[in-house]
């Protein structure tokens, strides 16, 4: 995922930097999000309950320059939100972090290295902003993401009890920008 062109073509060969998204992008994001949502419930996958993300919260997200998105021919083929604090689940943590949230792909594009993708890129854009840490969470119950986030080098290194749910912290270090 390098350069800037515009994401084209099928989507395990979709290439090109994700773009901030739109007003216009707030649809096709809830629609990614409830169809994941869906989807994870019907193969009993405890990540995100059906329905726990709002279209309006969607939205305050993009308004506020929170999501990235990135296209195929047939549209929003996968999606980030990038935030620089996270006192919901890390609380008043003041260590110069990114946070990577609701990473989703669709599922026509499962497996094609768009989510790891998504990832580097937000790494890339910590080290671009002299951070020190790039961070993500998932549920306990969600065994198969910490795993892959493992694989992808991050590391536990806490839980933060939810209502009724306890979420995994990790965190891996950036590495420092590449100088040519």
């Amino acid at each position: 995922m390098t350069g800037p062109e515009r994401v084209t073509g099928e989507p395990e060969q979709v290439t090109g930097e994700p773009e901030r998204a739109s007003a216009g992008d707030v649809a096709a994001i809830h629609a990614l999000r409830r169809s994941l949502e869906d989807w994870m419930t019907a193969h009993g996958i405890e990540q995100w309950p059906v329905g726990s993300q709002s279209a309006a919260r969607i939205a305050a997200g993009v308004a506020d320059g929170q999501w990235w998105v990135l296209r195929d021919d047939a549209g929003v083929v996968a999606a980030v939100r990038i935030v620089r604090t996270d006192p919901d689940y890390w609380g008043d943590d003041d260590t110069p972090a990114l946070y990577v949230h609701g990473l989703m792909v669709d599922r026509r594009a499962s497996g094609s290295g768009l989510g790891r993708g998504l990832v580097e890129w937000a790494g890339r854009r910590a080290a671009a902003e002299g951070v020190a840490w790039l961070r993500l969470d998932h549920r306990s119950s969600n065994p198969h993401l910490d795993a892959l986030y493992g694989s992808w080098g991050f590391e536990p290194v806490a839980e933060t009890d939810r209502p009724g749910y306890l979420v995994v912290l990790m965190q891996r270090p950036v590495a420092p920008e590449a100088t040519a």
